[in-house]
C-alpha cells in the first residue's frame, strides 16, 4: 500500500484537524461537518496528482488551447453516516464521479468490548476497471474497511482503489494494508498511535458521526 500522510508536513490542514480534535470547538456540529468536508478537498486535489490525465483542446473566445485533462472513471463510495461531509469534499473536487453509499456499522454484542461490522445496505455502479475512492473519516481497526471491500466484489474488480479518511491508527493502517491490493493508495490527514479497548481511536476525536450528526440511540 501506498501511504500518503499529509498531517506529516506543515500546512493549513493541520489547522482544519486540530479544530476537530478540539472538545470545545468540536461542539459546533456545522464547523465539524465543515472542517471534514474541506479535509476531504485537500485530499482530494493532493489525490488528482496521482491520476490518469489526457490531452485536450480547449476553445476560447480568442484561439485554442491545449491543456491536460483528467481521464478518469470515477466512483466515490462512503460508508454512512460520518463519510457524508468528507464524500461532499471530495465529490467538491471531484463533480463528474459516479458515487456509491454503503451502511456499514459497528454491532457490539451485550455491549462489550468485542464487535463485528455489520453491512446492511449498498447503492453502488459497477466498479469492473473503474477508479474506486472509498471513504471513511475514521480508520480505526480497519475491520469496516475490509468488510465493505469484500461486500464490493460482486459490483466488479477496480482498476484502481484509493482510500480516503480523516484520522486512522498504526493498527488499522497495517491492517488494511494486508488485506488490500498492494497498489492501493491511502490518503489521510493524520496517524495516531493507539486504540482503546472498545476500538476507538486515541487519541482521535470521538465518535465522528455523533459529533457531525448528533448521538444515536
Amino acid at each position: 500500500m501506498i501511504i500518503h500522510n499529509l498531517g506529516e508536513g506543515n500546512s493549513l490542514l493541520n489547522q482544519f484537524v486540530a479544530e476537530l480534535r478540539d472538545v470545545d470547538i468540536q461542539k459546533d456540529a456545522m464547523r465539524f461537518r465543515r472542517n471534514i468536508e474541506r479535509i476531504g478537498e485537500i485530499l482530494s486535489y493532493e489525490l488528482s496528482k496521482t491520476l490518469d490525465y489526457q490531452q485536450k483542446t480547449i476553445t476560447t473566445p480568442l484561439g485554442t488551447k491545449e491543456m491536460s485533462m483528467p481521464n478518469n472513471d470515477l466512483v466515490l463510495c462512503s460508508i454512512l453516516r460520518a463519510g457524508f461531509p468528507l464524500h461532499q469534499g471530495i465529490l467538491n473536487y471531484f463533480d463528474m464521479a459516479e458515487n456509491g453509499f454503503i451502511s456499514a456499522f459497528r454491532h457490539h454484542p451485550n455491549d462489550g468490548d468485542e464487535f463485528e461490522v455489520v453491512v446492511e445496505y449498498f447503492a453502488t455502479p459497477s466498479l469492473k476497471d473503474k477508479t474506486l475512492i472509498l471513504i471513511d473519516p475514521m480508520l480505526a481497526t480497519g475491520r469496516t474497511m475490509e468488510n465493505v471491500l469484500k461486500c464490493l466484489e460482486k459490483y466488479g474488480i477496480p482498476k484502481q482503489i484509493h482510500l480516503v479518511s480523516v484520522i486512522g491508527s498504526k493498527e488499522g493502517i497495517a491492517h488494511v494494508e494486508e488485506v488490500f491490493p498492494n497498489n492501493t493508495h491511502l490518503w489521510i490527514s493524520a496517524v495516531d498511535e493507539a486504540l482503546n479497548s472498545r476500538g476507538y481511536i486515541l487519541p482521535g476525536l470521538g465518535d465522528a458521526g455523533d459529533l457531525c450528526y448528533g448521538s444515536k440511540l
